[in-house]
Order: C-alpha cells, then structure tokens, then sequence
C-alpha cells in the first residue's frame, strides 16, 4: 500500500472543471450555461482534423436547435481520462431514439476550451 499523496495539477482540475460544466449544462438543455466553457472562437472537427464549425455564434445556433429539437437527448459520461490540458471522454449518448457511444476530446488553452474533436 502506497502512502503516497496525488499532486493536483492546476491545468488538469481546470481542464476537468470545464468540460464538467458543460457536460451538466448539455444534459439540463442550458445554452448560456453550455457555452460559457468555451473559447469565442472555438473549433469543433470530427476525428483527426475535418472541421466541422468554428466559433461561439456557430455553436450556439447547432446547439440551440438541439436542445429544441432532440427531446431525448442526453450524454451519459462512461471514463474520462485528464493529461494537462486535454481531457478525453467516453460517452454514451441518446439522441432521437438512438443510443451510441462517442469519444470527445477537449483541449483547454487559456482557461476555456478551445478545440473538441469528436470521434463518432
């Protein structure tokens, strides 16, 4: 048994904080609340590098219109694993009837979230 004690990165309890955030604000449809982790000019790419949109406004509006639209929609975390300013989630997500599982993978640069890639 190990008496050692874990160090707590700053970087990475940020980096968990902010993704935790809007992972709560996407499940409780709040749009302001979801936003507010991320960078005015985030980009979002599905896996490795196609992007898919850019920036806040535009983020706003794709999320907007689902949580109108999508009833059902949820994301249920499965791991999560944090390294400094990355943050990789596993998720279980229903949306539309439809149930999967998803890999997101945030990266936090200046306190917000700057970049997710989503694997689908």
């Amino acid at each position: 048994m190990s008496d050692k004690k874990e160090v707590v990165n700053p970087i990475e309890s940020l980096s968990k904080k902010l993704v935790e955030e809007q992972l709560l604000a996407y499940n409780n449809r709040n749009i302001d609340q979801f936003l507010h982790p991320f960078s005015k000019n985030v980009k979002v790419y599905t896996y490795p590098n196609q992007l898919e949109y850019e920036g806040i406004d535009n983020m706003r509006s794709i999320y907007c219109s689902k949580f109108k639209n999508t009833p059902d929609l949820h994301c249920q975390l499965i791991s999560r694993i944090v390294r400094k300013n990355i943050v990789i989630d596993e998720e279980f997500v229903t949306a539309n009837k439809q149930k999967f599982k998803a890999v997101a993978i945030y990266e936090i640069n200046n306190n917000k979230i700057d970049i997710v890639r989503f694997i689908r």
